[in-house]
């Protein structure tokens, strides 16, 4: 691949203002240099352009950031986004575990995960960590078309040997499922593989002890569960427990805390847990749209701020109500205000980009436009829709990222670029 150039507005937050006072990197009018598929340089578009002056030139006019990473997605659950009732337990037997059934079709799987991909890629997310369900070839349909688009995705095959009849594996053939699609997937494009079992409800001790030692023999594996999202789930799990300290603990009784679990929620989460996830590595993928909408409650991020919690976004479709990680930042800012916290707007963008990937594991590949990470970027316009252009216009930097994030959905993403070869533009009818 030639090398290739892409001038415009660009913004990135590598790392945790909470923690870095420079964490913010911004050129008004920058270039970025791209070398197969990888940053090779980016700066000043004035102190740049003389070295790259024979390069082929790509204006991106809009603001351009890095790919948005979503921490935790469920894309089997795509097609019951929006359904009507209930709270988490009750919500996945009407409307989950039917929907999830459907996918012992390998065709539906295919086409799902299809389709998925392009939602995706239209709210300018470039690299997810994703829920598949109990049946093997769930896992083979999303890879096979992460691998065809060039998409960073990580995901696993569902672990619920507790789970209803038609989703139901045991922990010999969860074992022997997982084994198969590590061996099948791994080193292959820009993949990689989570352990999943659902949540402790759905797994029996046995299985969860058999998780703990996968995760032990396999270094380069993710663990991602949920955890304390609602409070009737934590109350069932604390009298499945009763020797536990928390739900967290649960988990890590079995050995699946540590610097590679990332845990979906943890929306009711006691000190003791949150100074445990800190001492781990592990992290939380928050997941503020999925909370309101299932009446789960606001994620306290002053605690987890408190205990150096890592911490990483999710739209956590289909509870989630919307794919875009705009929207979902947004809805950050609004569930840490509910608890009288202040999400900073360039933090909230951080923790949409590398902070997930910093979560995730892959912060050294995605998530800061920075010089040796892949080119994974988003083009976004501020002035997608009449109202976003109003309160835009002149404004300054912050002004437009806070109106992008609490006002923009798919709409704001005019092109989404997959190591530097745009993978998604809009289209106006």
């Amino acid at each position: 691949m030639a090398l290739q150039a892409f001038r415009g507005e660009l913004l990135s937050v590598a790392r945790d203002p909470r923690d870095c006072e420079d964490a913010v990197r911004h050129e008004p009018d920058g270039l970025l240099v791209v070398e197969d598929g990888i940053v090779v340089a980016r700066g000043p578009f004035a102190e740049l352009a003389p070295r790259f002056a024979d390069v082929a030139l790509e204006d991106l006019p809009g603001l351009v950031v890095p790919g948005f990473v979503d921490a935790h997605v469920h894309y089997p659950q795509m097609d019951r986004i929006a359904s009507h009732g209930e709270q988490l337990l009750d919500w996945l037997d009407r409307h989950i575990f039917p929907a999830e059934k459907a996918l012992a079709a390998r065709a539906h799987a295919e086409a799902l995960a299809q389709a998925f991909l392009t939602e995706l890629l239209r709210n300018g997310t470039t690299s997810a960590l994703v829920f598949a369900t109990v049946h093997e070839h769930s896992v083979d349909a999303l890879f096979e078309a992460a691998l065809e688009r060039g998409m960073r995705v990580i995901s696993g095959k569902v672990l619920m040997d507790l789970g209803p009849e038609g989703l139901r594996d045991t922990p010999a053939s969860g074992r022997a499922e997982s084994e198969a699609l590590v061996r099948r997937w791994r080193g292959r494009g820009r993949l990689g593989y989570a352990l999943t079992p659902r949540f402790a409800l759905t797994s029996s001790d046995e299985q969860l002890a058999d998780a703990g030692a996968f995760l032990a023999e396999h270094r380069d594996v993710l663990l991602h569960t949920h955890l304390a999202e609602n409070v009737h789930e934590c109350a069932a799990v604390a009298q499945r427990f009763p020797e536990a300290a928390d739900y967290l603990d649960v988990y890590d009784r079995f050995g699946l805390v540590g610097p590679r679990s990332v845990f979906a929620h943890g929306v009711h989460l006691g000190d003791r847990a949150c100074s445990r996830l800190h001492e781990s590595g592990a992290g939380i993928a928050v997941c503020p749209s999925s909370n309101l909408f299932l009446g789960s409650g606001h994620f306290d991020f002053g605690q987890a701020d408190r205990h150096g919690v890592k911490l990483g976004l999710g739209t956590d479709i289909g509870a989630g109500t919307s794919f875009s990680m705009l929207h979902t930042a947004g809805l950050a800012y609004q569930a840490a205000l509910a608890r009288e916290d202040r999400l900073d707007t360039f933090r909230a963008l951080y923790l949409a980009t590398a902070g997930s990937a910093r979560l995730l594991g892959i912060a050294d590949r995605v998530g800061a436009l920075e010089v040796g990470q892949e080119a994974d970027f988003v083009v976004l316009d501020p002035a997608s829709t009449p109202l976003l252009a109003r309160r835009t216009r002149g404004a300054p930097l912050a002004e437009r990222l806070f109106a992008l994030q609490i006002l923009g959905d798919d709409r704001a993403v005019a092109r989404t670029y997959l190591l530097g070869r745009c993978a998604w533009q809009r289209t106006f009818s």
